[in-house]
C-alpha cells in the first residue's frame, strides 16, 4: 500500500489534535465568560429600568425587543411623564401663570430682555473677557466649547451667582426640569463650519432622552435664524398617543434598526415624520442678546443650519435627574459648595477613566468664550 495517505483520509497528527482542542477550549472559555457577564450584569441592567439609563445598545434589558414588544420602553416613558407632571404641579406655584401657559403649549419658555440692560451689559462683558479652562468637542463640522461655572469662575464673575441664585431664575429652571436639583452650568460657545467634515449631528431633530429634562440658553450675543439658532417643534414635549406609539415602534427597532445616537437613547426624527405625529412645523428662535430660553428636551429640538461660519456664546444650563423619583428635592449634590464642584469632579473622573466614560471632550486649555 502506498505509504502516502490521501489528505482526506489522513488521521490528524497529535499537534493537530492539540490545536483543535486548544481552539475548542478558547471558544468554550469565551462562551463561559459571556454567560458570566450576563449573569453578573443582569441585576444591574434590571435595576437601571427605574433610572434615567436610556441606551438600547448598552443595556440588553432596556434594549430587549421581546420586552419592548410587551411595552417595557413605553411603560417607562408613561410612568416618567406621570411623575414629571406630579413634580411640576408642586413646583408651579412659584412660576407666573403666563409662563406656565407658554410652557404647556410649546414646551419652552422664551423671555426677551431678561435682565435690565445695565446688569446684562456688566454680566456679558465680564464673561466675554474672562479666560478659564475649557473643554471642546468636534461633532461634524462644529466645535462646542464649554467652560465650567465652578467656584473659581464664580469668584471671577460674581454676576453669575447673582443671576443663577435669584428666585425668578431658579423657579423657572426648576419648573421646566420638574426637579429642584441644581442644574449644571457652563459658558458654552458654538463655532460652526470649523472643519471639513459631515454636518453637525445636532442639526437633526431629536429628543435627548425618554423623559422630561431641562436645558436653558441665556444668549450673550444676537443669534440670527440662519446662524445656527435653536429650533424646537412646539408641543412635542407632550406625551400624546401618537408620540407614545412612535416611541414604542422605535424601541422595538432599536438598537440595530436605528441610527447610532437613537440606539443610545437620543431618538432622531426627520422633519417629514412630524406630521405623522400630528406635530406642527418647527420654530426657529432667532434671538437678541439678553434672551433666555428654557426648554423641555424630551421635545424635538435641533441646532439650526448656519449659512456661513458663525459663533454662539451663551450661559448654558442642564438638568437631568432620575425620572422615577416622586420627590422634587433631596439632592445633597445641589447644596451650595457642592453644586459648583460637580463639573470639575466629572471632568476629573472622565480623565482618570477614559475607557469607562469615553472621551469625546478634550482639554482645550485656558480660553476666552468666543475665541477661535
Amino acid at each position: 500500500m502506498n505509504s502516502h495517505r490521501h489528505p482526506i483520509l489522513q488521521l490528524p497528527s497529535k499537534q493537530g489534535v492539540a490545536v483543535a482542542r486548544s481552539g475548542h477550549e478558547v471558544g468554550l472559555g469565551t462562551e463561559i465568560l459571556s454567560v458570566l457577564r450576563t449573569v453578573l450584569g443582569l441585576p444591574l441592567w434590571a435595576i437601571q429600568i427605574v433610572s434615567g439609563t436610556k441606551s438600547f445598545a448598552d443595556n440588553p434589558v432596556i434594549g430587549s425587543k421581546r420586552l419592548n414588544r410587551l411595552g417595557l420602553h413605553a411603560g417607562r416613558v408613561r410612568v416618567a411623564h406621570l411623575l414629571a407632571r406630579w413634580r411640576r404641579s408642586r413646583l408651579g406655584r412659584h412660576v407666573p401663570a403666563v409662563y406656565r401657559a407658554e410652557f404647556a403649549a410649546n414646551g419652552f419658555i422664551r423671555i426677551d430682555d431678561y435682565l435690565p440692560a445695565d446688569e446684562f451689559a456688566a454680566l456679558r462683558d465680564a464673561v466675554l473677557s474672562t479666560r478659564a479652562p475649557a473643554r471642546e468637542m468636534l461633532q461634524g463640522d462644529t466645535i462646542t466649547r464649554r467652560i465650567a461655572i465652578d467656584p473659581e469662575y464664580l469668584e471671577s464673575v460674581p454676576q453669575l451667582r447673582a443671576l443663577t441664585s435669584a428666585s425668578r431664575w431658579r423657579s423657572l429652571v426648576r419648573y421646566v426640569a420638574s426637579s429642584a436639583s441644581e442644574p449644571l452650568y457652563y459658558i458654552q460657545t458654538i463655532l460652526t463650519h470649523r472643519a471639513k467634515a459631515d454636518p453637525d449631528p445636532q442639526t437633526t431633530f431629536h429628543a435627548d432622552t425618554f423623559h422630561p429634562t431641562m436645558k436653558a440658553w441665556y444668549f450673550l450675543e444676537d443669534v440670527a435664524e440662519d446662524a445656527g439658532a435653536f429650533r424646537y417643534v412646539p408641543g412635542s414635549h407632550k406625551l400624546t398617543a401618537e408620540r407614545l406609539a412612535w416611541e414604542q415602534a422605535r424601541s422595538i427597532a432599536a438598537p440595530e434598526g436605528v441610527d447610532r445616537l437613537s440606539a443610545r437613547g437620543s431618538m432622531r426624527i426627520l422633519e417629514s415624520e412630524l406630521a405623522g405625529l400630528k406635530l406642527p412645523e418647527p420654530k426657529t428662535l432667532g434671538v437678541k442678546a439678553n434672551t433666555l430660553v428654557i426648554a423641555d428636551t424630551f421635545g424635538f429640538h435641533a441646532r439650526g443650519h448656519a449659512s456661513k461660519p458663525t459663533r454662539r456664546v451663551e450661559i448654558w444650563a442642564y438638568s437631568r435627574r432620575n425620572p422615577f423619583y416622586p420627590w422634587t428635592g433631596f439632592d445633597p449634590l445641589s447644596l451650595r459648595g457642592m453644586a459648583e464642584r460637580r463639573i470639575p469632579w466629572i471632568w476629573a473622573a472622565k480623565d482618570r477613566f477614559p475607557k469607562l466614560f469615553g472621551a469625546p471632550w478634550h482639554d482645550a486649555g485656558p480660553k476666552v468664550p468666543g475665541s477661535e
